[in-house]
Protein backbone atom coordinates (compact mmCIF):
# COMPACT_ATOMS: atom_id res chain seq x y z
CA UNK A 1 0.00 0.00 0.00
CA UNK A 2 1.59 3.57 -0.90
CA UNK A 3 1.08 5.92 1.45
CA UNK A 4 1.84 8.97 -0.94
CA UNK A 5 -0.87 11.38 -1.13
CA UNK A 6 -3.03 12.12 -4.43
CA UNK A 7 -3.03 15.69 -3.84
CA UNK A 8 -5.78 16.05 -6.60
CA UNK A 9 -8.15 13.83 -5.69
CA UNK A 10 -7.51 15.00 -1.87
CA UNK A 11 -8.36 18.41 -3.16
CA UNK A 12 -10.93 17.73 -5.39
CA UNK A 13 -12.93 15.13 -2.33
CA UNK A 14 -12.22 18.48 -0.09
CA UNK A 15 -13.75 21.15 -2.87
CA UNK A 16 -16.76 18.91 -3.51
CA UNK A 17 -17.87 18.23 0.08
CA UNK A 18 -16.29 22.41 0.79
CA UNK A 19 -18.87 23.23 -2.11
CA UNK A 20 -22.22 21.41 -1.12
CA UNK A 21 -21.68 23.76 2.14
CA UNK A 22 -21.22 26.68 0.06
CA UNK A 23 -24.77 25.84 -1.97
CA UNK A 24 -26.66 25.39 1.80
CA UNK A 25 -25.33 28.60 3.12
CA UNK A 26 -26.99 30.31 0.10
CA UNK A 27 -30.37 29.24 1.31
CA UNK A 28 -28.93 30.09 5.08
CA UNK A 29 -27.58 33.14 4.56
CA UNK A 30 -31.05 34.64 2.81
CA UNK A 31 -32.98 33.79 5.96
CA UNK A 32 -31.19 34.57 8.84
CA UNK A 33 -31.70 38.25 9.31
CA UNK A 34 -35.14 38.49 8.57
CA UNK A 35 -37.08 34.80 9.51
CA UNK A 36 -34.83 32.35 11.35
CA UNK A 37 -33.61 35.40 13.75
CA UNK A 38 -37.40 36.03 14.72
CA UNK A 39 -38.33 32.46 15.33
CA UNK A 40 -38.91 30.94 18.68
CA UNK A 41 -35.97 29.04 19.84
CA UNK A 42 -35.12 26.20 22.62
CA UNK A 43 -32.95 27.12 25.25
CA UNK A 44 -30.05 24.52 23.48
CA UNK A 45 -30.39 26.48 20.53
CA UNK A 46 -26.24 27.34 20.11
CA UNK A 47 -25.47 31.41 19.33
CA UNK A 48 -25.56 31.77 15.25
CA UNK A 49 -21.45 32.25 14.97
CA UNK A 50 -21.21 28.54 16.31
CA UNK A 51 -22.89 26.83 12.62
CA UNK A 52 -19.97 28.48 10.38
CA UNK A 53 -16.97 27.02 11.97
CA UNK A 54 -18.64 23.74 12.99
CA UNK A 55 -19.63 23.02 9.53
CA UNK A 56 -16.40 23.96 8.03
CA UNK A 57 -14.48 21.55 10.40
CA UNK A 58 -17.29 18.47 9.26
CA UNK A 59 -17.10 19.48 5.23
CA UNK A 60 -13.15 19.43 5.39
CA UNK A 61 -13.74 15.78 7.78
CA UNK A 62 -15.90 14.48 5.18
CA UNK A 63 -13.89 15.54 2.68
CA UNK A 64 -10.25 13.82 3.53
CA UNK A 65 -12.95 10.76 5.07
CA UNK A 66 -13.94 10.71 1.20
CA UNK A 67 -10.58 11.16 -0.50
CA UNK A 68 -9.52 7.87 1.59
CA UNK A 69 -12.11 5.61 0.28
CA UNK A 70 -11.87 7.14 -3.14
CA UNK A 71 -7.81 6.39 -2.79
CA UNK A 72 -8.96 2.39 -2.63
CA UNK A 73 -9.83 2.43 -6.10
CA UNK A 74 -13.15 2.76 -8.20
CA UNK A 75 -12.69 -0.67 -9.56
CA UNK A 76 -13.43 -1.76 -6.13
CA UNK A 77 -17.60 -2.41 -5.84
CA UNK A 78 -17.84 -1.66 -2.21
CA UNK A 79 -15.63 2.09 -3.16
CA UNK A 80 -18.51 2.45 -5.61
CA UNK A 81 -21.28 1.58 -3.05
CA UNK A 82 -19.50 4.01 -0.52
CA UNK A 83 -19.25 6.91 -3.18
CA UNK A 84 -22.83 6.46 -4.53
CA UNK A 85 -23.93 6.62 -0.43
CA UNK A 86 -21.58 9.41 0.73
CA UNK A 87 -23.22 11.65 -2.52
CA UNK A 88 -26.81 11.28 -1.71
CA UNK A 89 -26.05 12.34 2.29
CA UNK A 90 -24.01 15.15 0.38
CA UNK A 91 -27.12 16.33 -1.59
CA UNK A 92 -29.44 15.31 0.93
CA UNK A 93 -26.77 17.83 3.33
CA UNK A 94 -27.55 20.90 0.72
CA UNK A 95 -31.22 19.65 0.29
CA UNK A 96 -32.21 20.24 4.01
CA UNK A 97 -30.76 23.90 3.90
CA UNK A 98 -33.11 25.04 1.17
CA UNK A 99 -36.45 22.91 2.72
CA UNK A 100 -35.19 24.95 6.17
CA UNK A 101 -34.00 28.51 5.30
CA UNK A 102 -35.01 28.57 1.42
CA UNK A 103 -38.45 27.52 1.61
CA UNK A 104 -38.63 28.54 5.50
CA UNK A 105 -40.54 24.92 6.34
CA UNK A 106 -39.07 23.48 9.32
CA UNK A 107 -41.86 20.44 9.42
CA UNK A 108 -40.36 18.96 5.76
CA UNK A 109 -36.74 19.93 6.87
CA UNK A 110 -37.32 17.65 9.89
CA UNK A 111 -38.48 14.98 7.94
CA UNK A 112 -35.42 15.44 5.35
CA UNK A 113 -33.28 15.32 8.40
CA UNK A 114 -34.52 12.05 9.24
CA UNK A 115 -33.31 10.44 5.52
CA UNK A 116 -30.03 12.28 6.01
CA UNK A 117 -29.18 11.10 9.51
CA UNK A 118 -30.04 7.66 7.79
CA UNK A 119 -27.75 8.16 4.70
CA UNK A 120 -24.64 8.82 6.84
CA UNK A 121 -25.20 6.03 9.04
CA UNK A 122 -25.27 3.98 5.92
CA UNK A 123 -22.14 5.74 4.60
CA UNK A 124 -20.31 5.33 8.17
CA UNK A 125 -21.15 1.52 7.77
CA UNK A 126 -20.22 1.13 4.13
CA UNK A 127 -16.99 3.08 4.64
CA UNK A 128 -16.31 0.92 7.50
CA UNK A 129 -16.03 -1.96 5.27
CA UNK A 130 -12.87 0.05 2.82
CA UNK A 131 -11.49 1.97 5.70
CA UNK A 132 -11.82 2.57 9.87
CA UNK A 133 -10.43 6.14 9.56
CA UNK A 134 -12.62 7.09 6.69
CA UNK A 135 -15.73 5.87 9.05
CA UNK A 136 -14.27 7.61 11.76
CA UNK A 137 -14.05 10.67 10.55
CA UNK A 138 -17.58 10.99 9.70
CA UNK A 139 -18.74 10.14 13.58
CA UNK A 140 -18.84 14.09 14.51
CA UNK A 141 -20.89 14.54 11.68
CA UNK A 142 -23.74 12.32 12.47
CA UNK A 143 -23.09 13.66 15.97
CA UNK A 144 -23.71 17.22 14.91
CA UNK A 145 -26.33 16.03 12.47
CA UNK A 146 -27.94 14.15 15.61
CA UNK A 147 -28.04 17.46 17.54
CA UNK A 148 -29.58 19.66 14.52
CA UNK A 149 -31.95 17.10 14.37
CA UNK A 150 -33.21 17.38 17.77
CA UNK A 151 -32.65 21.33 17.25
CA UNK A 152 -34.89 21.23 14.02
CA UNK A 153 -37.33 19.58 15.79
CA UNK A 154 -37.79 21.87 18.79
CA UNK A 155 -37.73 24.89 15.96
CA UNK A 156 -40.85 23.16 14.19
CA UNK A 157 -42.86 22.59 17.28
CA UNK A 158 -42.15 26.19 19.39
CA UNK A 159 -43.15 27.66 15.98
CA UNK A 160 -45.84 25.63 15.04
Amino acid sequence: MSSKINYFKLLVSLFLCQFAGAVGSVFTASSLKDWYILLAKPVFNPPSWVFFPVWTLLYTLMGISLYIVWEKGLQNKEVKIGLIIFGIQLFLNSLWSFLFFGLRTPYYAFIEIIFLWITILLTIFQFRKISKTASYLLVPYILWVSFASLLNYYLWILNT
